[in-house]
């Protein structure tokens, strides 16, 4: 019987320092007895930061803080490269590779130091370079371990669009890419440790997938690879119920379906990044959330329908860093283009609406985007309608950076009722003031924007409302095994 193929990625915390990378390459060892393994890695814990921070201070023209970053993170992997590879002829041939690496991020920032100007092309090469010097050191503490491995750089796998800072992958070329370099390598009893969060083009200009795109890296190759699973390793036991921050007795959801996670992703969650499912979701390949620290927890399984709780409501998340932008006045019930114009207008400043809700009078549009895309929206906005504000078309447009979105997730809430029945007046007994709600008509999620002061407390009385917390787990499992 043909052995299972896993994708494992490992997230910067993971990867953080050598004690770290020594516990990623005990757990790929014990992995690998059961069948072939494709690693993926982040880049240190910070590290991307760090490199964009010098990036950004280069263009402003601070060479010396940008040489002492780059000095700062040379420092910080030569202490994980010592601890790691007792050799010392294999250690200076990896200090030597890791030394060329970052000369070119020097390069790089050099030049953009002398344009005083960071293009989006550049920004995406220097913010590489974190994952390019974690995958040799991840093979590298392999290697001591007895298992053949090498590292390979995902810009000879992943072919993806244009798009500097977020690209999109490009599967059928990727399938071929990566089927071709990593199925030798597997068939020759070799461990690839690939650099997640990259791609390129297929002139071959390298490009990043956005953010905690690693995640991503690891379920494109998932898909690519017809693998068996993807098993995404961080500091956390799973999906929780709730962030345990804000609600102390969130606990480990065993198995959540594709479109329960995803949502919970959109909505602020940040155990996974929003496009992770995206490539495995047609294959249906399980994904698993692992927490590296605790390698004995068995986690949280995603997979396409999930399993039910018999409650409806799965899980919870918040978004805070956001604000409400309202459109309204009297003049605009009716009107037929004012929807049209503020979504175009939204759009064109390249702002991402997280929530849209409208009064059932058309009196007020209400849209919630990342506070940092507000000032521009709202500028953008009143110049779209400076002459319907004139004309009393539009009253006013107005701004609220004080706010956070709740969302309440569950696959089962579909066809469940009483759900929002019983979300909203367990909130009025604590009296969280409700400013806007939307649900999808998916029926999967209903959320909510309340004041950024009240974000909690609808956290903590919603969680309690559904019983979501350990202690219903801790009695659930009691009565299954009596």
């Amino acid at each position: 019987m043909k052995k299972p193929l896993r994708v494992m990625k490992f997230g910067g915390t993971s990867v953080g320092d050598a004690a770290c990378i020594q516990r990623v390459a005990k757990i790929a060892k014990d992995a690998s007895k059961d069948g072939p393994i494709v690693i993926v890695v982040s880049a240190m814990s910070g590290v991307t930061n760090r490199l964009i921070e010098a990036a950004t201070r280069s263009e402003a023209g601070e060479r010396e803080e940008a040489n002492s970053i780059f000095s700062t993170l040379r420092k910080q992997h030569e202490a994980a490269l010592a601890a790691l590879i007792s050799n010392e002829e294999k250690r200076r041939w990896m200090a030597a590779r890791l030394e060329k690496i970052f000369r070119e991020g020097e390069e790089l920032c050099k030049g953009t130091a002398m344009l005083h100007e960071l293009t989006a092309r550049t920004l995406d090469a220097v913010s590489s370079l974190g994952e390019r010097l974690s995958a040799p050191m991840v093979a590298g503490a392999l290697v001591e371990l007895g298992v053949r491995s090498e590292p390979v750089e995902s810009t000879e796998l992943i072919v993806t669009d244009a798009y500097h800072g977020g690209a999109d992958p490009v599967m059928e070329r990727t399938r071929e890419k990566s089927q071709t370099r990593l199925h030798s390598l597997l068939e020759s009893g070799v461990t690839p440790v690939v650099t997640g969060f990259i791609g390129a083009t297929d002139d071959g200009v390298l490009t990043t997938l956005g953010r905690g795109g690693s995640d991503y890296s690891a379920t494109i190759l998932g898909a690519a690879l017809d693998a068996d699973e993807v098993i995404i390793w961080t500091d956390v036991d799973g999906v929780l119920t709730a962030d345990p921050r804000l609600v102390p007795d969130a606990r480990t959801i065993p198995e959540i379906s594709y479109r329960e996670a995803s949502e919970l992703a959109y909505f602020g969650a940040k155990v996974l990044h929003p496009k992770t499912l995206r490539a495995v979701s047609q294959a249906g390949v399980p994904v698993w959330i692992r927490n590296s620290f605790a390698p004995e927890q068995t986690g949280t399984k995603i997979t396409p329908k999930g399993r039910s709780n018999g409650g409806g409501v799965k899980a919870l998340t918040a978004i805070r860093d956001v604000a409400l932008i309202t459109v309204g006045g009297p003049g605009i019930v009716g009107a037929p283009d004012v929807v049209g114009r503020t979504f175009s207008t939204t759009a064109q400043v390249k702002a991402n609406i997280l929530l849209i809700s409208q009064s059932s009078s058309q009196n007020d549009i209400c849209l919630i985007v990342a506070a940092a895309d507000a000032k521009r929206t709202v500028e953008a906005l009143r110049k779209e309608f400076a002459q319907d504000v004139a004309h009393e078309k539009v009253e006013h447009i107005t701004v609220n950076p004080s706010i956070a979105i709740v969302a309440v997730v569950g696959e089962n809430m579909r066809g469940t009722p009483g759900i929002s029945g019983r979300t909203f007046s367990c909130l009025g007994r604590r009296d969280v003031n409700i400013i806007a709600i939307a649900q999808g008509s998916s029926e999967s999620t209903i959320s909510f924007v309340v004041s950024e002061k009240d974000m909690k407390t609808a956290l903590q009385a919603t969680h309690a409302e559904f019983g979501l917390s350990a202690a219903r787990s801790a009695r659930e499992s009691k009565v299954k095994v009596s």
